[in-house]
């Protein structure tokens, strides 16, 4: 599931493959984008789970993967892995074919336009890369969500802080030991800066290669605390685990009613990764 992490590594990589190329060609839902053939990659840059491709000609493409988006490399005739009516953006150049599928948006913007810094401006800094103040991620939400917002919302809101997405929002929730349906009124400002201070921490520890890890405990069970998990004991206290769908969007929240009750109790195992 594509998360601020995985938007910030594929922005590492394009950005060495297309740099100062000349595309060969582009397609957008199967439909050739002639503006941007011949057009040379200028950079290619992330802002939480968004991912920018700037051109010298102005244009800038903005693709946001949702949960089911991904990329593709592939020498230029190779088949490739997933049906070609998948394929939302596929960019050509210097033999390679980067294919992007089942992307969930896809925008072509002007690079300096009100669009471009509407979209950029709108997102709260991103932990992978912005090394936020978290009083300034406060101000943030109490300005923009009320009191009772449930810290389930709040994690996901990228208008406070982007990148978080629903693995992390889990794992963070239970690491700080908080219920998910606690409202942000409740908490105290403690809490709100180590929920941010936590969920920067593991952006930042996954920005290498290999699978998105949270718990590094060398024993067989597990890399990730909760995510995923529903049924099985949980590796802190033995709870068995609970899957619901939690906030005003329904999203799977894994947590445990041990550890995530709101009182704090000695646990099996402790959360250092």
């Amino acid at each position: 599931m594509p998360e601020g992490d995985t938007i910030h590594k594929l922005a590492t990589f394009l950005s060495g493959a297309l740099f100062d190329q000349r595309l060969d060609g582009a397609r957008l839902q199967g439909r050739a984008l002639p503006a941007l053939a011949r057009d040379r990659v200028l950079r290619v840059t992330s802002k939480g789970k968004h991912l920018f491709i700037d051109f010298e000609g102005g244009a800038s493409l903005r693709v946001h993967l949702g949960m089911y988006g991904s990329w593709h490399r592939y020498p230029l005739g190779q088949t490739w892995q997933k049906p070609a009516h998948r394929a939302t953006l596929v960019l050509s150049a210097a033999g390679q074919d980067y294919v992007c599928f089942n992307a969930k948006e896809v925008e072509i913007l002007e690079t300096c336009g009100l669009r471009r810094r509407d979209r950029t401006d709108r997102l709260g800094p991103d932990l992978s890369r912005d090394a936020p103040a978290v009083e300034s991620l406060l101000r943030r939400a109490r300005d923009l969500l009320s009191p009772a917002t449930e810290l389930v919302d709040l994690l996901l809101d990228q208008r406070v802080a982007s990148g978080i997405g629903n693995v992390y929002k889990s794992e963070v929730l239970f690491l700080e030991h908080c219920e998910p349906r606690t409202r942000l009124g409740d908490i105290s400002e403690e809490t709100f800066a180590a929920l941010y201070r936590t969920a920067e921490r593991l952006l930042l520890s996954n920005l290498g290669g290999g699978p998105r890890v949270t718990r590094t405990a060398d024993d067989g069970r597990g890399i990730l605390w909760v995510y995923g998990r529903a049924g099985q004991p949980c590796l802190r206290c033995g709870t068995s685990l609970v899957r619901e769908r939690l906030g005003k969007h329904a999203r799977s929240t894994y947590w445990c009613p041990g550890c995530q009750s709101g009182q704090s109790a000695p646990g099996k195992e402790t959360t250092n990764m």
